[in-house]
């Protein structure tokens, strides 16, 4: 059961990345003037980030489901490290129950 929790985890993990980075380099383009080049990376990041979303086992609703949770935690990450900006008491409260729920949903009991 760990190694399922590590591996999901880490493919949920690697699925934020691809998605914020997707969405983030286009962001500095329209938003910060930078090279419209940076939506080739852009593109393909948001490409990866739909095929990683294929790599799990479960029913597509519950893996989106589940991986908005972890992408809020990852989200938060990003805004410390990129943006500079430290989380908050509550912000990382709101990211525990995110958690929770991933948890609940991709590993509670399933109908047989």
């Amino acid at each position: 059961m760990l190694v399922e929790i590590a591996k999901t985890l880490g493919l949920f993990f690697a699925t934020a990345l691809a998605e914020i980075i997707g969405c983030y380099l286009p962001y500095l383009w329209l938003k910060q003037g930078k090279s419209a080049w940076l939506l080739v990376p852009a593109a393909l990041s948001l490409a990866a980030f739909a095929w990683l979303l294929t790599l799990h086992p479960q029913a597509a609703g519950r893996v989106y489901a589940a991986y908005g949770g972890v992408y809020i935690g990852v989200a938060l990450l990003w805004l410390w490290a990129v943006d500079s900006v430290k989380p908050t008491v509550t912000d990382w409260i709101g990211v525990s129950l995110c958690f929770l729920g991933m948890c609940v949903i991709m590993f509670g009991q399933r109908q047989t």
